[in-house]
């Protein structure tokens, strides 16, 4: 309770970015887009629903969702996987241009970028129960499995030049094992919801030994292997707290369904 008001306030704050006529939250200032969009803000979507659903504006909820919607309409292709940019026109709207900037080109697929896709989506479906955005999680899930190499730890661009010789990204990993869990809650068919549950465990297993699992090493992380920025040559094949924190979830959800 004693946080509840800041929560909201942030929630409020983070409001303040989003262009109606866009229909979405500006990500970044000063860079070289007039009003960039990423893939990774649909995971701050949970914090405007938690506050409408809390006792903050009931609005904040209406711009999460419009948020949800304009991205399904402009950063998936048509197989499902993802841009990471998108540069929009602040007067029109209108998609200037689709590019990276984590990932290895402009048609690529990022590997974490597609991890946040299909995280935020089965969040925004758990609360808004709107079929559109369970379907995106799942469009989202089925292109990252597919793509996955054997070990189910993904390198950190699915069509990065030189895989097999690529760094992997355990933070990719481990933020998808999160969302397939609670995704597979949410399907009905009772094959689909098996092989997203499956597929969470075996990447779950992955990371829980080597060479991802630091224990053994010098490491004072949880994980091994995760990559922040590649082009920028920054945190490349490092420990990163996300990627512990989104393992730890993992494996919270795992034990829940054990019980």
């Amino acid at each position: 309770e004693a946080y509840k008001k800041v929560i909201i306030q942030a929630a409020q704050t983070l409001a303040t970015r989003f262009n109606p006529t866009i229909g979405c939250i500006k990500s970044w200032d000063n860079r070289k887009w007039d009003y960039p969009v990423i893939i990774d803000n649909m995971m701050n979507l949970e914090l405007l629903f938690w506050a409408a659903e809390n006792g903050g504006p009931s609005r904040l909820k209406e711009i999460a969702i419009k948020h949800a919607e304009t991205t399904i309409k402009n950063h998936f292709r048509p197989d499902g996987g993802t841009y990471h940019v998108i540069g929009y026109d602040t007067t029109s709207g209108a998609v200037k241009v689709r590019n990276t900037h984590q990932g290895y080109a402009d048609e690529s697929v990022w590997a974490r970028g597609q991890a946040w896709a299909i995280y935020g989506y089965t969040m925004t479906y758990r609360f808004t129960k709107d079929k559109r955005f369970l379907e995106t999680a799942q469009r989202a899930a089925d292109y990252f499995i597919s793509h996955l190499p054997a070990d189910n730890v993904p390198y950190w661009d699915f069509m990065a030049p030189e895989i097999p010789n690529e760094p992997r990204d355990v933070s990719a990993a481990a933020i998808t094992s999160s969302a397939l869990f609670e995704l597979s809650k949410y399907i009905k068919e009772k094959s689909q919801q098996e092989t997203y549950r499956s597929m969470a465990t075996k990447i779950l297993t992955s990371l829980c030994s080597a060479p991802y699992l630091a224990e053994g090493t010098n490491s004072h992380a949880v994980l091994n292997h995760a990559v922040g920025s590649k082009p920028a040559k920054s945190e490349v094949d490092v420990s990163i707290i996300y990627a512990d924190y989104y393992f730890i979830e993992a494996m919270l959800r795992y034990l829940q369904e054990k019980k």
